[in-house]
């Protein structure tokens, strides 16, 4: 009777994951990214009271590496977070932490105040404030005849 390990077998596929990873990296593109249909970063959006609250789990990435810019409603975030130098390629037996450079464009909700937009990065956590554009008063239009 033929005897199967198990581990043989995943070893194998886990082999051919890891090349094709490394063979598609230049275009920026992971094989389990693509499989999972993850996004990079995920983000949380938030309706407060005054703002609009992004968050964003961006650990490994620093403020230098981290480039937001806003135009016509959609708020482009940019980064790059480095290897692990210490480990050569491979050595790596799973990798599912993202490295390289990344980029999420998001389309803000309406009623944003694009010029008081603020942002924070502490401990990994990307917080984006969008205030709420003010509520302009209802005010009578006068009509003027001819």
């Amino acid at each position: 009777m033929p005897v199967f390990r198990w581990g043989e077998a995943w070893g194998t596929l886990q082999e051919f994951e890891r090349e094709m990873d490394r063979l598609l990296q230049s275009v920026n593109f992971s094989i389990r990214g693509a499989r999972a249909g993850r996004v990079y970063p995920a983000v949380n959006l938030y309706e407060l009271d005054e703002e609009y609250l992004i968050t964003a789990e961006i650990p490994g990435v620093s403020a230098e590496d981290l480039d937001l810019s806003i135009a016509s409603g959609v708020l482009t975030m940019r980064g790059k977070r480095s290897t692990e130098p210490t480990i050569p390629e491979e050595q790596y037996r799973r990798r599912e932490r993202i490295h390289g450079e990344w980029e999420r464009a998001l389309a803000l909700p309406d009623r944003v105040d694009e010029d008081g937009l603020t942002a924070e990065l502490k401990e990994g956590l990307l917080k984006v404030h969008l205030p709420k554009l003010k509520q302009s008063a209802s005010r009578q239009i006068p009509v003027i005849t001819s």
